[in-house]
């Protein structure tokens, strides 16, 4: 039995100061559900709201800090991070199921994030800077365009990626200028403190970030619904992001989403079937298929189709399905009860609608109590649920494709535009490939699960609304821009 460390006290970081709550709740490993991890406060609407007024007392001071102040801040964060990726992907792996390797090299990109946005504090200059003199149509007037911070920022964020997500949206917050509300998922409550510990020793002003855990009915409503939250950057579901643009939008609160996806990988006759079988394998089942970037679509070319199905089903059988910390494990549990419940439910459906079973999809036991499952596999038709409906879980289905055409046309048949892939040895289709896929990320020959930090992340259709995540693009989000006249 593998055991870790338990983490008592953590609490609520506001303006400054850690402080507990009325309520406290718990997170328990899902390799071993005997084990507590993380023993948590839980923030009630008062103390959302105060994290909010300290932010917005922060704002000015921070707002005006000099571009080396801000980089400085966030190198810090990040070396510690890649300091100690070991021990926080330890952390990572116990409360959410990740396999430790997998959850070493996410602290360390979460790492890396804050370095690359330490170097965009001092590209971007002063106040969210990176502005552009223009000439003016008028003889004797000079035109300034300048980025400015927004203000405070709401950020909330996912149970499956705890230390990367969070990254990605407090790094530039902070790097722009902006102050930040950070809202853990509950289930990760571990891992947002742990993060929040590190950024509480990085030298900011007291109220310039903040750290709030609870329920995103209380919680989160209160960021969604403050007239002092000027920004809402919210990863999760599609349904819960409709709610929040819906409510900030009547207040004219600037938005962004990332709202999942159901994305497809395609493989056509000219592939090298063996690494089609590995990008499909590591998209669609690595992280429990946990990931808004799993490719749970796999749409094949009829000419291989029998032939890929073969080789996949043999590749699954291979693989070790176990605790997140065993050496050699391949895939951890699912992330709690519910969502291996939902996946069980999700293999019923697939049956009931008459997809064709191929391989997988059962509750696993192992030595340790957990939420195991094998990974599942169905021979599909585009009609069925598993083919529309986002799963989150290890289960993908193979879709039929008759040539290339079909193929594409399979593959933008979703409501979902997050990422596709293709694996395919002709340059032509490949480059045909990334100009019509409607969605905001294409990968030929690479899984679909797997994003650099300094480029831009995000979807397009009910994938995500609103500016791109990541990389230099991040500053459309987390500035506004000023347009400035001036007679010479």
């Amino acid at each position: 039995m593998i055991h870790g460390e338990l983490h008592q006290n953590v609490r609520q970081y506001i303006n400054g100061r850690w402080e507990t709550s009325a309520t406290t709740g718990v997170s328990a490993n899902p390799s071993d559900t005997s084990e507590v991890v993380a023993e948590y406060a839980r923030a009630d609407r008062r103390q959302a709201e105060a994290a909010i007024r300290a932010a917005t007392e922060a704002f000015p001071h921070w707002s005006h800090s000099t571009p080396q102040r801000r980089a400085d801040v966030l190198d810090r964060i990040g070396t510690e991070l890649l300091s100690r990726k070991d021990d926080l992907g330890m952390l990572l792996a116990r409360e959410e199921g990740k396999t430790l390797v997998e959850a070493v090299a996410e602290v360390a990109r979460a790492g890396q994030i804050f370095k690359f946005f330490a170097g965009e504090a001092i590209r971007s200059g002063a106040g969210g800077g990176g502005g552009e003199n223009v000439a003016s149509v008028r003889a004797g007037v000079q035109v300034d365009v300048t980025r400015e911070p927004v203000g405070v920022v709401g950020l909330i964020t996912p149970w499956n990626s705890p230390f990367v997500v969070p990254a990605w949206k407090i790094a530039p917050a902070l790097a722009h200028g902006n102050s930040v509300v950070f809202k853990p998922a509950e289930l990760v409550s571990g891992c947002g403190w742990a993060l929040a510990e590190i950024i509480s020793r990085a030298a900011l002003p007291a109220g310039a970030f903040n750290l709030v855990m609870g329920s995103g009915r209380e919680v989160g409503q209160a960021l969604v619904d403050s007239p002092l939250v000027d920004a809402l950057s919210f990863t999760g579901s599609m349904a819960n992001g409709e709610r929040i643009l819906q409510a900030a939008a009547a207040r004219r609160a600037k938005v962004q989403l990332e709202t999942g996806g159901k994305n497809a990988l395609v493989v056509l006759a000219d592939a090298d079937l063996d690494r089609a079988v590995d990008c499909a394998v590591q998209g669609a089942y690595f992280s429990a298929g946990q990931r808004c970037t799993a490719s749970s679509r796999l749409i094949v070319e009829s000419a291989v189709h029998d032939a890929f199905v073969a080789k996949l089903r043999q590749r699954l059988k291979t693989l070790k399905i176990g605790h997140a910390l065993e050496r050699g494990v391949d895939i951890g549990p699912v992330a709690d009860e519910d969502r291996l419940a939902q996946d069980l439910t999700w293999v019923d459906v697939a049956r009931e609608e008459g997809a064709e079973h191929v391989w997988g999809g059962e509750a696993l036991e192992r030595a340790t109590a957990g939420h195991y499952m094998s990974p599942a596999l169905f021979l599909a038709k585009p009609s069925h649920r598993i083919a529309r409906e986002e799963i989150f879980g290890p289960l993908a289905c193979v879709l039929r494709a008759d040539d290339y055409d079909d193929a594409l046309a399979l593959c933008n048949d979703t409501p979902f535009g997050l990422c596709a892939g293709i694996c395919t040895n002709s340059l032509k289709h490949a480059m045909h490939f990334r100009r019509h896929a409607v969605v905001g990320m294409t990968m030929v020959n690479l899984p679909t699960a797997g994003v650099d930090f300094h480029v831009p992340f995000g979807g397009r259709k009910g994938s995500g609304y609103g500016p791109r995540e990541q990389g230099r693009h991040a500053a459309e989000f987390y500035t506004t821009v000023k347009t400035g006249y001036m007679l010479a």
